[in-house]
């Protein structure tokens, strides 16, 4: 899906008093895609078509992401993130649903888990989950440089001084040494992050990290006594979450269901779809 037809066929949703992009299509069971950071819904690009032959599909850019408000002065709370998942589900009568998360989504994620745990999900059962790369782990999470210091004093100045080429070299490292982003992939996925101008709001959105230290029990325990269907799919290259955080998950996890992809980074579904895609279906077969 080009970038473009990703921006045309976007429908608004509002919560909170913010407005959300959200897309929906397909038929069959739900399943909602949660992005990452700091990219968007447009990350599902190449898994959308296939995926819906089987599923009806949710996607929503969260709040400061892509083509969805990005106030200043706000802070970007987890717990909100998923609550305007929740919302979502709601507002579409979706009372079962799967997910399949990645990255910063994971944590959204895995605040949904805690939620249905705790019997605050309202309506919602999650039947299934499925996370590609994320710090599931805060011990196992090994942020870039970059993103250290984006999320210290010095990140609104730093903010100030990003560009398309700096964005392109540090984004380009966490993938893997084959499956490289071409530059016109690049360029929409900076036109996505400075759109309202985003670019403003990175900072306050890397609260993410100290939330996950914060809420550590919270987030890990639904994961390590898992109460649905779970599964990692993996790319091993990533430096940030890859293949220490495929053995720690396994380290953890008894009988962990986890699906390594050799050569591939951060970004599974768009270095890797075939293989994602297949490792998704073969997951819901056995459901």
């Amino acid at each position: 899906m080009p970038v473009g037809s990703c921006v045309d066929s976007a429908s608004s949703f509002v919560h909170g008093g913010h407005q959300y992009a959200c897309w929906e299509t397909g038929e069959g069971p739900d399943l909602l895609l949660i992005h990452g950071f700091p990219t968007s819904s447009w990350d599902w690009a190449a898994l959308w078509g296939p995926l819906s032959w089987h599923f009806r599909l949710h996607a929503m850019d969260m709040l400061g992401f892509g083509l969805s408000d990005k106030p200043r002065g706000h802070r970007y709370l987890i717990a909100d993130q998923a609550e305007a998942y929740a919302a979502l589900l709601r507002a579409r009568g979706v009372h079962e649903v799967h997910l399949l998360v990645h990255d910063y989504g994971c944590t959204v994620g895995q605040e949904l888990l805690a939620r249905a745990a705790e019997g605050s999900l309202e309506g919602i059962t999650i039947k299934s989950i499925v996370f590609l790369n994320g710090g599931l782990f805060p011990h196992a999470h090994r942020p870039r440089p970059i993103q250290k210091l984006m999320a210290g004093p010095l990140g609104p100045l730093i903010a100030r001084f990003m560009s398309r080429r700096s964005f392109g070299k540090s984004f380009s490292a966490i993938f893997g040494p084959d499956t490289q982003p071409t530059d016109e992939e690049l360029d929409a996925y900076w036109s996505l992050i400075c759109t309202e101008d985003g670019v403003k709001v990175i900072p306050a959105l890397l609260d993410y990290m100290a939330q996950r230290r914060a809420n550590e029990a919270r987030w890990t325990d639904p994961i390590k006594t898992p109460a649905v269907p779970m599964r990692l799919i993996n790319g091993l290259e990533d430096p940030v979450s890859g293949r220490h955080l495929l053995e720690e998950f396994a380290r953890l996890i008894p009988d962990a269901d986890v699906v390594p992809l050799e050569g591939v980074g951060h970004y599974p579904q768009v270095e890797a779809p075939r293989e994602v895609f297949r490792a998704v279906m073969d997951f819901h077969r056995t459901l």
